[in-house]
Parts: C-alpha cells; sequence; structure tokens
C-alpha cells in the first residue's frame, strides 16, 4: 500500500519525523471511497479551470514555449 511506510533506509531528510508519512496519506486522500475521489477530482479541475492563475500559467507556457 503506498504511504504505508518510510522507505527502508532512506536517508532524506524529508521522511524524518512522524508527520511525513500522515501528510502524505491526507494529500493522497487515502481514506476516501471511490465516489468520493471522484467528486473531489472533479470539483478541483472545475476549480482550477475558473481560476485567473491556471489561465495565467497557461498564457506563459504559450508565449515562452508555444503550449496551449
Amino acid at each position: 500500500q503506498p504511504c504505508s511506510s518510510r522507505p527502508a533506509g532512506s536517508q532524506l531528510p524529508c521522511f524524518h519525523g512522524s508527520s511525513t508519512i500522515r501528510n502524505l496519506k491526507e494529500r493522497f486522500h487515502m481514506n476516501m471511497t471511490e465516489e468520493q475521489l471522484q467528486l473531489l477530482i472533479e470539483q478541483m479541475v472545475d476549480g482550477s479551470m475558473r481560476s485567473i492563475t491556471t489561465k495565467l500559467y497557461d498564457g506563459f507556457q504559450y508565449l515562452t514555449n508555444g503550449i496551449m
């Protein structure tokens, strides 16, 4: 299962401390059902599509890299 524990023998400072794995589980919404995740993702995408920062970033990508 993803995010179940610290990678064995990891020397990465980001994995030291008790909150790292808990924060990853929260970020990945490990406690939600498939239906709840689908609704959450739809809300996130909808919010992103209406966001001025998304529009600004898309414009920047278009101007600098030709990506639309």
